[in-house]
């Protein structure tokens, strides 16, 4: 049980070293330092290793159907429990930016949750769409070519990035 519970805290911990290294490259890109960027990138992808590690030591990787009923679970924790009193908190403390962060969110994982079940659901098979994802606010959309314009945070078609 204890070694459980470290190894999900190791995966926490080296998921927000990836993410947080990944944003410290996009700046020290930005700023022209190369080798900076480049260093944040490489630890970046060590403590994806790392994560991954921990993830699977600790059971936390099935087959690919148990993997999407995971994810349709996890998305839907974040958008029914998780971000609505996260949202509430930041309006009632007047942060603005965290209440747009949180709602751009909680709105994206309401979708993200019906994309994983619709794949769940056809698993097996490849209707040829792609997935595009908006890069201001996480909305994923599912189709031939990105919308022309974002439902959460009405971005036009080129804050797509197809993946």
């Amino acid at each position: 049980m204890k070694t459980h519970d470290n190894l999900m805290s190791a995966f926490a911990g080296e998921s927000q070293a990836n993410r947080k290294y990944l944003a410290f490259a996009k700046v020290a890109e930005k700023e022209g330092h190369r080798l900076a960027a480049k260093m944040f990138l490489a630890a970046a992808e060590a403590e994806t290793i790392h994560a991954h590690g921990h993830l699977k030591a600790a059971g936390g990787i099935g087959d690919t159907a148990a993997n999407l009923k995971a994810a349709v679970g996890g998305e839907t924790y974040e958008y029914t429990q998780m971000y609505p009193p996260f949202i509430e908190d930041a309006k009632a403390e007047g942060n603005d930016e965290a209440v747009r962060t949180f709602t751009y969110a909680n709105e994206a994982e309401k979708v993200h949750a019906k994309l994983f079940q619709e794949v769940l659901e056809k698993l097996g098979t490849d209707d040829g769409d792609e997935f595009f994802v908006c890069t201001v606010c996480g909305h994923v959309h599912k189709g031939k070519e990105a919308p022309a314009e974002c439902p959460i945070c009405h971005s036009k078609s080129g804050a797509y990035k197809m993946v």
